[in-house]
């Protein structure tokens, strides 16, 4: 649907909310690198006049702010609400001493995350004490097949492995599909996954799923380091060690996989 106005506006929003939706395409577009007027106007296709009023709207009520003459960028009142968001979120509580203890143990990077939108959302990050900082963040969204905790968040879901390999890595052939699924088959039956410099040269990953009471796959956590610091020597011996840390995890969220099991053989 096409208003007076030549904006465009999806016939899925409620009727009546039109200006709320482009207030929030500014904030996306804001937060996706628009941070002039014009390159906003470009990315919502909201009319100029239009984007500046709800601009300095925006600005005035703290979720912009003012940055470089002519630009913006996101305000205090979004890291306000994102730290309420990870707050009533239960996951990063739970896990927290968990991933403590892993980080200490290891002295590596640990990150826990959720597939949001098919992609990977980091919830909590504990940066390593050696080697290299890494460009993750929380917040930050990754690939799911090229990462070690995407695949973890994909352990077991066959009728999405090559769709979303595919997606992801535009142009691959189909040895490369067939190779990425065995691949996932293997990380199934070991319940842990690698990513082996797939996503950032240089950076070797093992990680694990982390499931809740019925079962189901709900975040996953991964240990990430430098090369040199992670030969594949060591990364199948973490294998073990993430898998009992995702457990801890997992039971914390009322999980029980022996009682799983039993349910499964009564069944």
């Amino acid at each position: 649907m096409i208003e007076d106005s030549g904006t465009v506006v999806s016939d899925a929003i409620p009727q009546g909310t039109q200006t709320l939706a482009r207030g929030l395409q500014i904030v996306s577009a804001v937060a996706h690198g628009s941070t002039t007027l014009k390159s906003v106007v470009d990315a919502t296709g909201i009319g100029r006049s239009s984007a500046h009023r709800m601009i300095q709207l925006l600005v005035h009520m703290g979720y912009l702010r003012h940055g470089s003459p002519g630009e913006f960028r996101l305000g205090p009142t979004l890291i306000e609400f994102g730290f309420t968001a990870l707050n009533q979120d239960p996951l990063p509580v739970v896990a927290r001493e968990s991933l403590e203890a892993l980080a200490a143990r290891t002295q590596d990077t640990i990150h826990l995350s959720v597939e949001d939108g098919e992609s990977v959302l980091y919830l909590h990050k504990i940066p390593g004490t050696r080697g290299a900082e890494m460009r993750s963040r929380i917040g930050h969204r990754m690939p799911m097949t090229r990462t070690g905790v995407g695949k973890a968040l994909l352990l077991g879901q066959e009728d999405r492995w090559e769709r979303m390999f595919t997606a992801e890595n535009p142009g691959a052939d189909a040895s490369a599909v067939e190779a990425f699924v065995e691949r996932m088959h293997g990380y199934t039956r070991d319940g842990a996954s690698l990513d082996l410099e797939e996503n950032e040269p240089g950076i070797r990953c093992v990680a694990a799923p982390i499931r809740d009471g019925s079962g189901d796959i709900v975040a996953g956590i991964s240990l990430s380091a430098t090369r040199p610091y992670m030969p594949k020597e060591r990364m199948q011996a973490l294998v073990p060690v993430m898998k009992s840390a995702a457990r801890e995890i997992s039971v914390k969220l009322g999980y029980s996989g022996d009682r799983l099991r039993a349910d499964a053989r009564l069944s």
